[in-house]
C-alpha cells in the first residue's frame, strides 16, 4: 500500500467513528402514543349537529344583543334580525318534532343560520344608528 492509500484509510475510519451512533444505556422501552398537552383534561367528544346549530342560534343571538348595546344595530334592525331568528327557531322545532333531525333538515337550518349571519353582519356594519 502506499502512503496516499493508508492515509485515507485511516482519514476514513476516524471519521466514521465519530459518526458512528452508541447503543443506549438504558434498554428500550415499548413505544407509547405521545400524550396531548391537556392530559389531564379527558377530550370532548364532537358536537353533535343539534348541539352546533344550538352553538349557533346563541351566538347570533348574542350578536344582535351587543350590536344593540354597541349602537351599531338599531332597535328596528335588531327587531327584525331577532323575527329572523325566531323562524329558525320554528324551523329547528319542526325538524325536531319527531325527535330526530334528519340529515336534509339539519343542513337546511344550517344554510337559514348562514344566510342570517351574514344578514347580522351586514346591519352591524352598514353605519345606520
Amino acid at each position: 500500500m502506499n502512503a496516499r492509500t493508508i492515509i485515507a484509510t485511516l482519514l476514513f475510519a476516524g471519521s466514521s467513528a465519530v459518526f458512528a451512533q452508541t447503543a443506549p444505556a438504558t434498554p428500550a422501552t415499548p413505544a407509547t402514543p405521545a400524550q396531548p398537552a391537556t392530559a389531564a383534561q379527558p377530550a370532548k367528544p364532537p358536537l353533535t349537529e343539534q348541539q352546533r346549530i344550538d352553538q349557533r342560534q346563541a351566538a347570533q343571538k348574542k350578536s344582535i344583543e351587543d350590536g344593540v348595546k354597541s349602537g351599531k344595530l338599531t332597535k328596528e334592525e335588531a327587531a327584525r334580525l331577532e323575527q329572523r331568528q325566531g323562524r329558525i327557531d320554528r324551523m329547528e322545532k319542526r325538524a325536531n318534532a319527531d325527535g330526530k333531525m334528519t340529515p336534509e333538515e339539519a343542513v337546511r337550518i344550517q344554510r337559514a343560520q348562514r344566510a342570517e349571519g351574514s344578514n347580522i353582519r351586514k346591519e352591524k356594519n352598514d353605519r345606520e344608528t
